[in-house]
């Protein structure tokens, strides 16, 4: 028996390592001479004030800090704005088709109202456009600053909305690489190297000649440190506790005390959090049944206090991945090296298998045929979300064949409950959404972001009996595998009873995004399991689990491709990037804050009278 048997983009070249939104002089800048607590400019100053800056790159970022900003607000009387550079344009919308600016229009709705439940008014965006998920944060720098635009055109932006709001606080995302979304770690980034260089004249002075803002420097800077594991209940609340991979400290604050309305901080929240409904964060349980006693803090690394950042020890790591060494070079530029300790990760060594020749091309029918898949079954096994019940919860495996030119796929899944079943014709995509087979390939085994690989998903059922459906997404193509992979085949058998499915595809190797080197191809294989109609996942297996599986290119396994011979002349294709954003000019809360606070739209340059 055989073991199977059972809308508008940018092509980047992805050169993007020189294109860092850092201005050459910037870990030489001395501060020391601008007092923390100086004005900003007049006129502007009085109406945008935020005693705490919260940068983050989508809406709902700032979700899992939101009752420190509400506790400090009543209880210290600090009140908070929220930067937030994109709207999230590249996100899911799990209540409707919206995508693009029109989800971006969406997301700043819910975002406002969320942030507004904690006590907090003034939302600024700086109009950037968000992509799909990656872990490079060099990549994301380079789509936010696209051409015209200067390289440092983000970075402008924020010291100027730190300028205008002059707070003694800044908060931002974890600039480190590890397992997080590139945005998140720009976001952190940049929001280092304004805090850094808002306080001096030399940095953007056109703002101060032109513009009339004055240097302001913050005092303190925190970092989330959403991973960090420290005591529970209120023993938590203001503990400083190093951590033990940077060396800085990292401040709790305990969301379990009640606000003067009488519910925890922690509850606020997640009123708050379930505002954000195209996210799928209206499922979460609409009261927090945590017990006090075992409530965590929210923690927060300090970075900077006294408006200097604080020192620690660097532990430089040997033989570090490109996308970590340029952290590492970038930490060391800002003069804070142990940011980068342990940044990466220890993997486990990858898998491997291999896609037999067959002498006859499988049919692609959704079942394993005699001799179709002769090598030995891969595994899949579970990398995120909730822990599958039992085997019959979600248990899969898959195997790989080649004929010619093209790769033959087929994974045998095993579930208990459907998710939704999405309209295959208008919303086959976003598969992570529902269930769904995810078979992602980097054809010359080097790639350090998802932007020169393939990344292909099938829903194994659409809506209306309607069977399976075929996108690309978070790589070099997206959209409909009909026009972002021509050739491709993909075909479904779903059991009745439902008992699970069988996903068979055909993938041409002349579609990938460069010439396929059989000794170094890298391959993940994943499956997506949801239990649910209200379009949020549940549980994600992968045969190569670590780190982030679905956009983390190293981790992947290799796929040889035995007496394989590429044909000569076969292109390498750029990547196309979606590059559509919301603009603030079409927001009319966002014009309505404009017009209060006197800071432009976008944060863009001020025109003096």
């Amino acid at each position: 028996m055989d073991p199977c048997k059972q809308r508008g983009t940018l092509s980047l070249a992805l050169a993007v390592a020189g294109l860092l939104a850092v201005v050459p002089w910037v870990a030489a800048c001395d501060t020391k001479g601008v007092p923390s607590g100086h004005t900003a400019s007049s006129g502007g100053a009085d109406r945008a004030h935020a005693d705490v800056l919260f940068i983050g790159a989508h809406p709902d970022d700032e979700f899992q800090s939101l009752a420190t900003l509400g506790r400090w607000r009543e209880r210290d009387r600090l009140g908070s704005a929220v930067v937030t550079v994109t709207r999230g344009e590249g996100g899911s919308n799990a209540v409707g088709p919206e995508e693009g600016a029109a989800l971006g229009m969406i997301r700043e709705t819910e975002e406002r109202k969320a942030v507004g439940i904690l006590g907090i008014r003034d939302v600024y965006y700086l109009d950037k456009p968000d992509f799909w998920y990656t872990l490079n944060a060099p990549l994301t720098g380079t789509v936010w600053n696209r051409q015209p635009q200067r390289p440092t055109d983000t970075l402008e932006r924020l010291v100027r909305v730190i300028r205008a709001t002059t707070p003694k606080t800044v908060v931002t995302m974890d600039p480190r690489p590890f397992n997080q979304h590139g945005a998140h770690q720009q976001a952190g980034r940049l929001a280092i190297e304004a805090f850094t260089m808002a306080g001096d004249p030399r940095a953007f002075p056109g703002q101060i000649a032109e513009e009339k803002y004055r240097p302001w420097k913050p005092a303190r800077l925190l970092t989330q440190s959403w991973g960090f594991k420290g005591p529970l209940g209120s023993q938590c609340d203001g503990k400083r506790i190093d951590d033990k991979n940077t060396g800085l400290p990292v401040l709790g604050v305990w969301p379990g005390e009640r606000s003067s309305g009488g519910k925890t901080w922690a509850q606020l929240e997640r009123d708050a959090a379930r505002t954000y409904r195209t996210q799928g964060f209206l499922s979460l349980p609409e009261d927090v049944g945590t017990p006090l006693q075992e409530m965590p803090c929210e923690w927060f690394t300090v970075v900077a206090e006294n408006g200097m950042p604080l020192q620690a020890k660097e532990r430089a790591q040997s033989g570090l991945r490109p996308q970590y060494a340029e952290f590492r070079d970038w930490a060391r530029r800002m003069k804070m090296p142990w940011l980068a300790n342990d940044a990466q990760p220890a993997d486990p060594d990858r898998p491997s298998t291999t896609a037999p020749e067959v002498a006859k091309a499988p049919v692609v029918n959704g079942t394993a045929d005699p001799g179709e898949y002769p090598g030995a079954a891969v595994e899949l096994t579970r990398w995120e979300g909730a822990r599958c019940s039992s085997a019959m919860d979600c248990a899969a495996d898959a195997c790989f064949a080649r004929h010619g030119d093209d790769l033959y796929v087929l994974v045998h899944v095993t579930d208990d409950k459907k998710g939704a079943a999405l309209d295959g014709t208008n919303d086959c995509k976003r598969h992570w959404r529902t269930d769904s087979v995810e078979i992602d390939l980097d054809p010359q085994g080097r790639s350090d972001d998802t932007s020169t690989t393939f990344k292909a998903a099938v829903l194994p059922f659409t809506a209306n009996g309607g069977g399976a459906c075929t996108e690309r997404d978070g790589d070099n193509r997206q959209g409909p595998a009909s026009s972002t992979a021509p050739g491709m085949v993909a075909v479904s058998t779903v059991t009745e009873p439902y008992r699970g499915y069988t996903v068979e595809a055909k993938l041409p190797l002349a579609g990938l995004p460069a010439p396929v080197d059989p000794d170094r191809l890298r391959a993940n294989v994943l499956l997506f399991d949801s239990d649910t109609q209200d379009r949020t996942g549940h549980s994600r297996l992968a045969w190569s689990p670590s780190g982030s599986a679905q956009a983390d290119p190293y981790v992947w396994g290799g796929l040889g491709l035995p007496g394989y011979v590429p044909p000569p002349g076969r292109p390498t294709h750029p990547a196309a990037i979606p590059m559509e954003a919301a603009q603030s000019e079409h927001s009319e809360a966002s014009r309505r804050q404009s017009e209060r606070t006197g800071v432009p739209l976008g944060c863009g340059p001020r025109r003096m009278q």
